[in-house]
């Protein structure tokens, strides 16, 4: 597996990281031992780099990891995201980047892991309320501390990104970015680019519809993040299915699955970009992995721009309720 460095003055991580949202649910009932699976799997084929948050199921996928690397001490680079608060009576989603709601996350988060440092501390929602340079200087201080190796931001704007930048540089601005989703194309890469900053994306293959055997949304769980997603929704989601047709025709003319396909197209965009697909499964990790060894061509790009150009999904990627949060920008 490449390595790509983790911003300017950061860690080298393998090419592809390893979003660990699925393990907590998020996509369906989750079991510990096939997740610890897929880690023992992500640790064969040389995937380092690991993205968690302390609101995945309450803290489950903190704990799902932490259970693993106790017996794997040092072999992960570990992600974690604070910012978000859940109202203990009503469950309604709140932001607070207070000093002291992000320490107390933090501290939490770490005993779910088992550290007492991680290598890279995002806050998950931006508080719109707090002006973030203020919210800089608190993640300053768990660097000081040493509890923290970098600082990093999930969903902002490239001004956002700019302002917090200029207090302490910022190590990585995640952010969803994959071939059906490439807002982030309007300001966000280059922004990071131009300031040092790695760019994560996450769910680099469209929450599974890169995949070889597509979701069915009749299956999904109520607990699924995309029951209410309007991709998923019809008439979009059969539409989308089949926009990705010749894409999926043209990955196994090239003998490529879909996902290592798409994977390796988010690859080329610039080396300072670590998509973090996210998977509790051995067989889709292998997928994933194998987009790192795949060459892509002038010619491959332009026919991979025609099939799938910028905008053909069909439908929001967030609902009403999940775009709250994230910053909009241009």
């Amino acid at each position: 597996m490449q390595k790509r460095q983790l911003g300017k003055d950061g860690p080298l991580v393998s090419a592809i990281g390893l979003g660990c949202w699925s393990f907590a649910g998020a996509y369906g009932p989750a079991d510990p031992a096939e997740s610890h699976a897929t880690l023992a799997r992500a640790l064969d084929l040389g995937i380092d780099f690991l993205d968690t948050a302390n609101v995945y199921g309450g803290g489950v996928s903190e704990q799902v990891i932490g259970s693993f690397i106790k017996d794997h001490p040092g072999r992960f680079k570990i992600a974690t995201k604070g910012g978000i608060r859940r109202d203990p009576e009503t469950n309604v989603r709140g932001f607070d980047n207070s000093p002291e709601h992000l320490r107390a996350a933090l501290e939490t988060s770490l005993r779910n892991l088992g550290l007492d440092y991680v290598d890279l501390y995002y806050v998950h929602r931006r508080e719109p309320a707090r002006p973030i340079e203020d919210v800089v200087e608190t993640l300053m201080r768990f660097k000081q501390e040493g509890k923290i190796g970098g600082i990093g931001f999930s969903e902002i704007s490239p001004t956002s990104l700019r302002r917090a930048h200029a207090v302490h540089p910022v190590m990585a601005v995640q952010s969803e970015y994959s071939l059906w989703t490439r807002f982030p194309e309007l300001g966000m890469i280059r922004a990071c680019r131009d300031l040092g900053v790695a760019f994560v994306p996450f769910s680099p293959l469209g929450r599974g519809v890169f995949s070889a055997t597509p979701p069915d949304p009749a299956s999904f769980a109520k607990g699924d993040f995309r029951v209410n997603t309007p991709r998923f929704l019809e008439p979009n989601f059969s539409a989308n299915m089949k926009a990705l047709e010749p894409f999926k025709a043209f990955a196994a003319a090239k003998g490529a699955t879909p996902a290592g396909l798409a994977l390796a197209w988010v690859l080329t965009r610039g080396d300072y970009l670590i998509p973090i697909p996210g998977t509790r499964s051995v067989a889709h990790l292998d997928d994933d992995a194998s987009g790192a060894a795949l060459t892509l061509t002038p010619e491959d790009l332009a026919e991979i721009d025609r099939l799938l150009p910028p905008g053909f999904a069909h439908g929001d990627r967030y609902s009403v309720k999940q775009w709250e949060g994230a910053e909009r920008y241009c």
